[in-house]
């Protein structure tokens, strides 16, 4: 049995084509492969696109990356878990990440995070049911001067406690929830 496959356009390059998933985010990265030429030191280039277009980095976009960059899996794969800046896992509305280096990890690094694990019931690495709060922790975000150092949805927060994280978090998440109430109080009054 033979499969049958659209032929691409004349004019059009096998990045202007549409994706076989018919998912429009698969030619943002498709324009960034062209603009580097499919050349493979673009792979951390390539991730940060992919990421940015679906949220994070699933299995079948690491497969679809290595494929069109011709690079082994495991390579991409090792990439995209060796930074820190790139998830395998869907991220929730808001994103804590706790940095974990030496001058941190001295000023209460782990205390912070406990705190937000017992406070939202996740580990690092997890994100609560609701999809509300991410919270993941760094090797280190190079702002030792400013220990412990946290980003809460990409905002640094310097010589952070325990205490004021998770009032800076519940912050964040009430803000979320108010909104969203204004929102429909003002849709109910309209």
């Amino acid at each position: 049995m033979a499969v049958q496959t659209k032929p691409i356009p004349r004019g059009k390059s096998r990045a202007d084509a549409e994706h076989p998933s018919g998912d429009p985010r698969f030619s943002l990265i498709d324009r960034t492969l062209k603009r580097f030429q499919y050349q493979q030191d673009a792979l951390i280039e390539v991730l940060h696109t992919a990421q940015e277009a679906f949220g994070f980095l699933s299995d079948d976009l690491l497969v679809y990356v290595a494929h069109q960059l011709k690079l082994p899996q495991s390579w991409v794969y090792g990439v995209a878990t060796f930074y820190h800046f790139f998830t395998l896992k869907p991220q929730g509305q808001h994103n804590c990440i706790v940095c974990m280096g030496t001058a941190c990890y001295v000023k209460r690094a782990a205390e912070i995070v406990a705190a937000v694990q017992h406070e939202y019931g996740i580990e690092a690495g997890e994100t609560t049911a609701d999809g509300q709060l991410s919270l993941s922790t760094a090797r280190c975000l190079g702002s030792c001067g400013l220990a412990p150092v946290l980003v809460l949805d990409g905002e640094v927060l310097p010589r952070e406690t325990p205490e004021s994280t998770l009032q800076r978090v519940k912050e964040r998440l009430a803000s979320v929830t108010n909104g969203s109430g204004r929102a429909q109080q003002a849709e109910a009054n309209g």
